[in-house]
């Protein structure tokens, strides 16, 4: 072996060895070996940074941004209701969660897929009076899969597609991933909903729903706006939805005055408020379905409306500016463009106008606005944010806008009329112009640590190509498969890689796993293709740890789960999914 190539299997065996110890940031690690690769000669001075425009790359950062435009779009409550509904069996949740969470990843990207519906089910076990932990994996695992349908449904799939344009000459399409990523997602689902939860340990099945953050109750004021286009409205007809969102209707404000004994029949009129007690997520919610304004829109709509808006939970110290003054008195909503939506009070229920309330110390107020204005507000009120108690305010009038602008692109690119990173950049441009994230968002959207970890290690990767280093293992894989036939080499490479997925972040097992399989498909004088279909399936299967794949980080904490949880269900389904996948690409990609 030369000198570069020696260097480069140490180089790559320390970024292993790190990535799996954890203790150090894989964006850092990957970004210091591609500067030590550099000093080294390994990469040329050239190329060192060449990764960081690379198309990969700047797909994964576009599809994030469109995730959370289609997030504040509000598109997924056209199903939550039916997720949330009914009590049916254990078994039925799992397989309408799963089915959906897959069906989602395919669209939105698989993480931000489970962020959107890791809170219903969260929502569901606690109304259910079981743990989170039944649930939470199995909606996890069918997300992955369910990234594995569409190009654009997980990084792997990006990866390989633009890798296989610079060695062949031509990417994947939007749904060449769709064949085999179909039979395996369906064959998955069907197994974590009608076994892989009954694999988990007792104690889950046992122990009764794991308390979430305490969440504190609200008064709030809710403002009917124009209901001249819908038939005439009690007060009894929103308690169906106030019931179903968690929400309690407490009181109603008429021409600045309360309506005292107000009955279930009291009509409901334009300008009156509503005033209701929930928390933040129910108050939301419960606002968006009855079609209620918050307080305070009639005065200042523009300044505070004008993109996506947040509320934030801030507790009031004593010697916040706000204490012992009201949100009208110190004019809150037309100096910063941010209003008082309600107010906790250890338990007890506001009497006045919540905006015109006289703020005590040790009050917690949700606040409403524009995430970079309400940082502005807090610290003017001189009130605290609390840690993790941000809820995004969803722009249900804006729906139509999200899917169409993004059905629009992906047509696009999939017609060949618009290169795919185009299309996905002109439909955040659409959903920056409509307010649909803000400029805040489009840079808090991407998840930079998979951006400096792909940048780095694609300069890394393509140096351990051209060194000969993906030649040398493909030759090892090779000789352990001698005269054998080539299905036998696609699953071992599968099975490789499925292992180096569990314990590395999948984009960095496609950048190695990638060149290897052309190799092989070379000596072996075979298409290509189902090489590298093999390896977007395999390296997307991170089941057996908790660190293989973010989605099964994000739910470890939540759903109470420890190390050696993972693989009771992560084994049997990666060896489903060696099983299946198999014969799929084969009969899709023949070789």
């Amino acid at each position: 072996m030369t000198f570069d190539q020696i260097a480069l299997f140490i180089l790559f065996g320390v970024v292993f060895a790190l990535l799996v110890w954890g203790r150090i940031r894989f964006d850092l690690i990957a970004f210091a070996a591609l500067i030590v690769g550099a000093m080294l000669g390994l990469v040329p001075s050239g190329d060192v940074f060449s990764g960081f425009g690379h198309s990969a790359v700047i797909i994964i950062a576009l599809v994030l941004i469109v995730s959370r435009g289609l997030m504040n779009s509000g598109a997924v409550e056209l199903v939550a209701g039916f997720l949330l509904s009914g009590s049916a069996g254990l078994s039925r949740h799992v397989g309408v969660m799963a089915v959906v969470g897959a069906a989602l990843s395919g669209i939105i990207n698989n993480v931000a897929a489970l962020a959107l519906l890791m809170p219903l089910d969260m929502e569901a076990a606690k109304k259910a009076a079981r743990s989170p932990g039944l649930t939470l994996m199995p909606l996890s695992f069918a997300t992955i899969l369910g990234g594995m349908i569409t190009l654009i449904g997980t990084p792997p799939n990006i990866v390989i597609a633009e890798y296989r344009a610079t060695a062949l000459g031509e990417s994947f399409s939007m749904f060449d991933f769709t064949p085999v990523g179909a039979v395996v997602a369906v064959s998955g689902i069907a197994f974590v909903t009608l076994f892989g939860w009954r694999l988990l340990p007792k104690h889950f099945r046992d122990a009764p729903a794991a308390d979430d953050l305490a969440e504190s109750l609200y008064s709030a004021e809710l403002r009917v706006g124009d209901i001249s286009d819908q038939k005439p409205l009690t007060v009894g007809d929103l308690h169906p939805i106030a019931e179903d969102k968690d929400v309690a209707i407490i009181g109603l404000i008429r021409n600045g005055t309360r309506v005292r004994g107000f009955a279930r029949r009291e009509q409901i009129r334009k300008g009156d408020y509503l005033v209701v007690e929930g928390d933040p997520k129910s108050i939301e919610s419960f606002m968006g379905v009855a079609k209620l304004d918050f307080a305070g829109s009639e005065q200042h709509k523009e300044g505070i409306a004008g993109g996506a808006l947040s509320l934030v939970e801030a507790i009031v110290p004593d010697n916040a500016r706000i204490a012992g003054s009201s949100a009208v008195r110190l004019r809150l909503l037309f100096s910063h463009g941010v209003t008082l939506l309600g107010i906790s009070r250890r338990g007890r229920r506001i009497q006045k106008r919540v905006r015109h309330e006289m703020i005590r110390p040790g009050d917690v107020l949700l606040l409403l606005g524009p995430q970079e204005r309400l940082d502005a507000a807090c610290n003017w009120l001189g009130v605290y944010p609390l840690d993790g108690r941000k809820t995004s305010m969803i722009q249900r009038n804006k729906a139509w806008i999200a899917i169409t602008g993004f059905a629009i692109a992906i047509a696009a690119a999939v017609a060949g009329v618009v290169y795919l990173p185009v299309a996905l950049a002109a439909c955040v441009v659409l959903y920056a112009a409509s307010g649909l994230v803000s400029g805040a968002e489009v840079y808090n959207s991407v998840e930079w640590k998979v951006i400096v970890l792909l940048g780095s290690l694609i300069p890394l990767g393509q140096a351990f190509e051209d060194a000969g280093n993906a030649q040398l293992i493909a030759d090892g894989i090779l000789s352990l498969t001698a005269n054998a036939p080539a299905w036998v080499t696609l699953a071992l490479l599968m099975v490789v890689t499925m292992t180096l997925s569990d314990f590395l972040n999948n984009v960095a097992t496609c950048l190695i796993a990638a060149p290897i399989s052309i190799q092989i498909a070379k000596v072996l004088e075979v298409n290509a293709d189902p090489f590298l279909m093999g390896v977007a399936v395999a390296a997307s299967c991170a089941f057996l740890t908790p660190i293989g794949h973010k989605n099964n980080t994000i739910i470890m904490g939540p759903g109470g789960y420890s190390f050696g949880d993972y693989w009771r269900i992560g084994l049997p389904l990666e060896l489903l999914v060696l099983a299946v996948s198999l014969p799929s690409i084969l009969i899709f990609w023949p070789l």
